[in-house]
């Protein structure tokens, strides 16, 4: 993914960036499963909704047009929220500024910090 603008927004680090290529309910399903079990305090949302499905139910949900999951990445140490947008080629990434590595919305180090979990995770919806 390649991080295309971000802004601090009440101790949150709002992000989007651009996907390598437009993705489909499916690939969004394989990125939320893939990327769950990294989270600690997990929460799924399909369009705006909270769902319970967790695991392989994961890819029980029903098409929607956003699957959003979030909680505290045990891979970055602090909260994120990651929203997918079906049929799409962006994300919209939020990181709560608890660390010291997310203080400030600076776009270098943000990128640094960011872009290869996102890329990692992007990759799984080619599994």
């Amino acid at each position: 993914m390649v991080l295309v603008d971000l802004k601090e927004d009440n101790k949150w680090i709002n992000s989007r960036w651009i996907v390598t290529y437009r993705i489909g309910w499916e690939q969004m399903l394989k990125i939320c499963a893939f990327a769950s079990n990294d989270y600690d305090m997990l929460e799924i949302l399909v369009d705006k909704k909270q769902v319970s499905e967790r695991g392989e139910d994961i890819f029980k949900l029903a098409e929607a047009g956003s699957l959003t999951f979030r909680g505290l990445s045990s891979i970055i140490g602090t909260p994120i929220m990651i929203t997918l947008y079906n049929q799409t080629d962006f994300a919209d990434v939020s990181v709560a500024m608890a660390t010291e590595e997310f203080s400030k919305a600076d776009y270098e180090s943000f990128n640094k910090s960011l872009a290869q979990y996102l890329t990692s995770i992007e990759m799984a919806m080619l599994r």
